[in-house]
């Protein structure tokens, strides 16, 4: 396997680099895939690491500004792709970090570095010697003999470098730098912050009696997180949405209020008030927005989505919100039917809400979420539910690699064999929760695919499934089902990817594209093609009784106006927080009131249903890559509909439409247009009905 980092890092004034040779970021690394030696990299490698990358990239970009011949694809755009190997293997590593085993250290060098690395971006993207030459490549794309892919690469670098602001007279270019320095540092403050009042917001118990209907798996992680932090008695950690999964089964009310309450107030008070940087934030996007053009900057953004537009977006959740919270208002109308009928405590509020609905649901199609989980054993629902569902439907194959190093205790690495034996790349996993550990669920890459720079894919997905005590299983929930295979859905994009050029490798697609391919991956959780293999009793090994199953099924959509409602709330606030325009900020002491002014305007103010999350904590738009683009999940979730129709109609479970279904978009990343490559593959643009079917937002007939 070929990789350019095998070049001596050379920073800007032509001498070598004094990266010392034991650090392991300065070669390639010798494992399997180019996977991080994690046995050996320590935190205080990394920051010489960066230091030498960001130099060894200057000096490349320097190289190619300066270059006497004629621009072209290859001395301009080809070698750009080809610049930064040391800094990417070593940005890979300290961003993965940061959200999986974010320690002390590796926070520190985060921390140092967030500012500096955008700074970095900004010398490539606003270098003038640079914008001209691709400019000319741009100019003369038409004539030159470009294969599809080196076309496409030529107008997406043309079209990123104009978006960064690479044509703005110099005194613009200055106060941009500012914005986008200032805006990295806060981003990074934001997601700090979140994490350390997420931490400090857990629930301690001390009487085990107020812990009744908390399932024994429950109680025992509960009781660990506790004991790891020194504690007597239970600790209810937070997970990162609004809803807590404990809220479900709690009996005690106090306790689901206090729970709910500790998940809602983060970031509201205190050493973690997150408002002072959400709101600069939001500010300072606007500002960037109207310097690169744009009225706001959610219309900035939008421009270079699927989308196209913050109107067009608006259109597809106006045609939602008003079903939605109608079906919320009836569902909550039932819960609290079902309430004064048990002779329980009213009215319905926000922490009643998944106990109540978990009780109806129990009554009505006879399944509890409890009787669940020891059918859903995390190892087995990896190997025999998520991994071989992927086998069945493209061929390939899994093995676990024990030697190769993690970079915690808990993380698992599987090689990854295509259908003729050849290695495909490295799937990573890391289920478990921990205090260094970000909330929520997510996959990244430490190596993407490349044909250009011969590199395969390492990808890692990670989880925040409460830890069982030694020797325990890790029993899941249903959600958390979902979840993993939603996830996977994503590490399938990155592992699949045949592509030339890394700009275009795995997930490099459109941000309200993105999700699609995770979502399909989740029909697969429950199809009955599947479920058997892993759905088994862990002490019993009797399969999930086949009328569970077909009472599961039914249960599945109940809730429905609920879960919508609490997504959409979400969407809103990100949409209306980045529609600011210049000038207008919004005070700290105010983020509140703009938030339920926002969620009265478009109907969503529901007493019983908060937002999935609140500005405060809302760290996939203030802290990570969606901002103006949360509405991506619902914008991929019409194609996925879609594609869940084609796959029934046209057999399910089949390896041909697998192979299809990789072959013509999975492999493809940002090399194509998404949107033509999906029609392609459904045969017509989509439409909304197969999802409005599905969340049962279509008018009665």
């Amino acid at each position: 396997m070929t990789d350019s980092a095998s070049r001596t890092p050379v920073p800007a004034d032509g001498q070598p680099h004094a990266l010392p040779a034991d650090n392991p970021f300065a070669a390639p690394s010798p494992l399997p895939y180019g996977l991080p030696p994690f046995d050996v990299i320590r935190p205080e490698h990394m920051a010489p690491a960066l230091e030498a990358g960001m130099a060894e990239q200057r000096a490349q970009w320097e190289a190619v500004a300066t270059d006497p011949a004629p621009p072209s694809f290859a001395n301009t755009v080809e070698a750009l792709e080809r610049s930064g190997a040391l800094l990417d293997r070593t940005r890979a590593v300290v961003s993965a970090l940061s959200s999986a085993h974010a320690t002390p250290e590796v926070r520190a060098v985060d921390e140092q570095f967030a500012s500096r690395l955008s700074e970095h971006h900004d010398a490539l993207v606003l270098d003038a010697r640079l914008w001209q030459r691709l400019r000319t490549v741009h100019a003369a794309r038409g004539t030159a003999g470009l294969a599809p892919e080196q076309h496409r690469l030529v107008e997406r670098y043309h079209l990123d470098f104009e978006r960064a602001g690479a044509g703005l007279e110099e005194a613009s270019k200055q106060r941009l730098r500012a914005l986008n320095t200032e805006l990295a540092t806060l981003a990074q403050r934001f997601k700090t912050l979140v994490q350390d009042a997420s931490n400090d917001a857990a629930v301690h118990v001390t009487d085990e009696a107020r812990l009744a209907g908390l399932g024994e798996a429950g109680r025992a992680s509960a009781r660990l997180a506790a004991r790891e932090r020194g504690l007597d008695g239970w600790l209810l950690t937070l997970v990162l949405p609004t809803p807590q999964p404990a809220l479900a089964v709690l009996e005690d009310r106090g306790l689901r209020r206090e729970l709910l309450e500790a998940a809602t107030g983060r970031g509201l008070s205190g050493d973690t008030d997150t408002r002072p940087v959400l709101t600069r934030m939001a500010a300072l996007r606007a500002e960037r927005a109207a310097l690169l053009g744009a009225d706001s900057h959610a219309r900035h953004v939008l421009a270079d989505q699927t989308a196209g537009s913050p109107e067009a977006v608006e259109q597809v959740l106006l045609g939602m919100t008003g079903p939605a919270a109608r079906n919320a208002a009836a569902e909550a109308a039932e819960l609290e039917a079902a309430m004064a009928a048990a002779g329980a405590e009213g009215p319905l509020e926000a922490w009643d809400h998944a106990f109540w609905t978990e009780r109806v649901r129990r009554e009505r199609f006879r399944v509890d979420a409890d009787d669940l989980r020891p059918y859903l054993e995390l190892d087995r629902v990896l190997r025999d539910g998520v991994l071989r569902a992927a086998t069945d439907l493209y061929g390939v194959r899994f093995t676990e690699r024990p030697d190769l190093p993690g970079y915690h205790p808990d993380v698992r690495v599987f090689e990854v064999h295509d259908t003729d034996g050849s290695g495909l790349g490295l799937f990573v996993c890391d289920w478990f929760a921990r205090d260094t550990k970000r909330g929520g669920a997510w996959m990244t890459t430490f190596v993407d695919q490349s044909d250009l720079l011969g590199e395969r894919p390492v990808v890692t997905v990670c989880l925040n499934v409460p830890r069982p005590p030694d020797g325990q299983p890790a029993l899941l929930s249903p959600g958390e089902v979902d979840t993993a295979f939603h996830e996977f859905g994503h590490a399938l994009h990155g592992l699949f990817s045949a592509v030339t050029y890394p700009r275009f490798s795995g997930t490099s697609v459109p941000r309200d594209f993105v999700e699609f391919p995770s979502q399909v991956n989740e029909m697969w959780a429950w199809h009955p093609e599947v479920l058997p293999h892993y759905a088994v009793h862990h002490e019993t090994g009797e399969p999930l009784p086949a009328d569970l199953v077909a009472r599961l099924q039914n249960a599945l959509g109940y809730g429905e106006g609920f879960r919508t409602t609490e997504y959409l709330a979400a969407t809103v606030l990100d949409l209306a927080w980045h529609s600011l325009p210049a000038g207008e900020q919004v005070a700290a002491a105010d983020v509140e009131r703009f938030e339920a002014d926002v969620l009265a305007r478009y109907g969503l103010d529901v007493p019983s249903v908060p937002p999935r999350y609140r500005s405060t904590y809302f760290a996939h738009v203030f802290a990570g890559g969606y901002s103006a683009g949360y509405y991506g999940y619902i914008w991929s979730e019409v194609l996925d509909a879609e594609l869940v129709d084609w796959f029934g109609e046209n057999g399910g479970l089949v390896r041909a439409l697998g192979d299809r279904f990789r072959e013509e978009l999975l492999s493809r990343g940002g090399s194509v247009d998404p949107m033509a490559a999906f029609e392609s593959l459904r045969g017509r643009p989509p439409a909304p009905e197969p999802l409005l079917r599905r969340r049962g937002l279509l008018p009665a007939a």
